[in-house]
């Protein structure tokens, strides 16, 4: 199978990257099925990227229907060793306003129907990954750099708390999760985040800010239509700051720092291995055979 080093996974909104040339869909089977859709790949200025939209087209898989473990999965086989993720989020905090970006460097989990989609350890080989800091920093920096060059407002550093959804959040729950210090939420990234660690990929979040909530008195609900339309104006500059950001991380000397990130975090003895999980996790542990 081709290799191709970075990947973008594409959220609400972002179905699609008109600059992509040399287009080509690649199928991809998977030992935890088939990921969300076909991998859209093409060449942006030259660099090769595979991009998957996460909800497949037409937006057709809700939050918790996501095969995370298929998407990550298949992004390694790919040979995917830096991935850009791009994600609506509401805001909690009054800084963050709707068609800002957002770069955090830490999650919080409130998902509750996952634990099978957060990890691809288990069926006898159990492995406790290091996850203090979720992020890839150099990834955040990157993706820092090119928000300012397409000229978006943008934040770096802060929570994403994960919630299961689809509905949005209750009034009290957003009010407890601003006192609790959280700064945007969504409903997506975390399980994406905790997978390529275990495949030993680069990951960091775009997200692209789209109403303040539930908890702001000047937007008592959130509403599919005012999210569309601050997604609409999020979306382009999204697309904008990917392509100037796939040349970054295309021309960056340094190699991808969690590229061993599985190599202490195996806890049980290789004699001990189940064959069966052996070949289902392969493109992971192979080399620690």
């Amino acid at each position: 199978m081709e290799k191709i080093n970075i990947g973008i996974i594409g959220g609400s909104g972002l179905y699609q990257m008109p600059e992509l040339q040399n287009v080509r869909e690649v199928a991809v089977d998977t030992p935890f099925g088939k990921p969300s859709d076909a991998f859209i790949v093409g060449e942006l200025d030259g660099v090769e990227v595979a991009f998957l939209p996460r909800h497949g087209r037409g937006h057709r898989l809700t939050p918790t229907e996501l095969p995370f473990r298929a998407n990550i999965y298949a992004m390694k086989l790919l040979g995917v060793e830096y991935i850009l993720s791009v994600s609506a989020v509401g805001s909690l905090q009054e800084q963050y306003a709707p068609t800002d970006m957002f770069i955090p460097d830490q999650f919080f989990e409130r998902t509750r129907a996952r634990a099978k989609e957060s990890t691809f350890f288990g069926e006898g080989i159990v492995a406790h990954v290091t996850f203090a800091h979720p992020v890839c920093s150099e990834l955040g920096d990157i993706l820092q750099v090119s928000c300012n060059e397409v000229g978006v407002k943008t934040h770096r550093g802060g929570t994403y708390i994960c919630m299961e959804g689809p509905a949005f959040s209750t009034r009290a729950e957003s009010l407890v999760y601003r006192q609790l210090g959280m700064d945007v939420i969504g409903m997506t990234n975390l399980q994406e985040a905790k997978l390529a660690r275990e495949a030993e990929i680069a990951y960091a979040t775009l997200a692209l800010v789209t109403d303040y909530d539930c908890w702001h008195e000047g937007h008592d609900s959130v509403t599919g239509e005012m999210i569309i339309e601050y997604l609409n104006k999020n979306v382009r500059n999204a697309q904008l700051i990917l392509k100037d950001a796939v040349k970054r991380v295309a021309s960056k000397e340094t190699p991808n720092q969690y590229r061993d990130a599985i190599k202490n975090a195996i806890f049980t003895s290789p004699d001990l291995w189940p064959e069966a999980t052996i070949k289902k996790l392969e493109a992971i542990i192979g080399k620690y055979k």
